[in-house]
């Protein structure tokens, strides 16, 4: 899917941008990268105002995170909640044989287990038991909403939370490398799907540990990382409107 953008106008009408968002960048410092650099260029041409021009995401991508993430402008921000529902697709790493507190990079080891018991085949095998519905537990380091503070803000305080379990479903899960203790696997799953937690749950699967080292977002729906823009890309396009 190629992105046609012709003329300094499309963006207010409304567009649906696939940006591939850089890794240690929040989601949200993607939109206001694509919002600065857009209403800048509608300052100059159209004397727009910034603040009449919105700017929105469909799904969000955790910062240790990278790839597709769908920038809505204009009138298509009003389409931002029919994407989100769309099933998405990513390719993860995981580590086997240790944990952390955030299920990922963003915190220091906390235990560490055996991984002697694991070959490719067993790995397999448990990957076989998450595909379908399941209930998932998010990481206690997510931007959940508990009590009108995000989970994260407790979790780093030491405080301890309990999240309620989201209805998730993996459709496809498939074992892409086994090179251990890494192993990167390609997941296609619905909304609302934690990766980090989906890594956790598979190390305990296995009688071990595990968490996550790095995650590509692929695919949403029908639109795919390998049409998405980079910010520089995105960049150039304006100047030559």
């Amino acid at each position: 899917m190629s992105i046609d953008i012709n003329k300094i106008e499309d963006f207010q009408t409304g567009l649906i941008i696939p940006i591939s968002k850089p890794y240690t960048w929040t989601s949200f410092d993607v939109v206001k990268k694509v919002k600065n650099q857009i209403g800048k260029k509608l300052r100059l041409t159209l004397d727009i105002r910034l603040k009449n021009f919105k700017v929105g995401h469909a799904g969000t991508l955790d910062p240790l995170a990278e790839g597709l993430l769908l920038v809505c402008t204009g009138k298509a921000t009003k389409k931002i909640n029919e994407l989100m529902t769309d099933e998405k697709e990513y390719v993860a790493t995981i580590e086997l044989g240790k944990t952390t507190p955030s299920y990922d990079l963003e915190t220091e080891y906390d235990q560490v287990f055996t991984t002697d018991h694991i070959d490719e085949s067993l790995v397999k095998n448990v990957l076989k038991t998450f595909i379908g519905e399941q209930d998932q537990v998010p990481p206690v380091y997510s931007a959940k909403n508990i009590n009108g503070k995000r989970a994260y803000e407790y979790a780093r305080k030491g405080e301890e939370i309990e999240l309620k379990t989201n209805k998730i479903t993996i459709s496809e899960i498939e074992l892409l490398e086994y090179k251990m203790p890494l192993v990167t696997i390609k997941i296609v799953c619905s909304k609302g799907t934690y990766i980090r937690s989906l890594a956790y749950d598979i190390g305990k699967k296995l009688s071990s540990g595990a968490h996550l080292v790095k995650l590509i977002r692929t695919r949403i729906g029908s639109y795919k990382l390998d049409s998405a823009l980079t910010i520089e890309e995105l960049e150039k396009i304006l100047i030559n409107l």
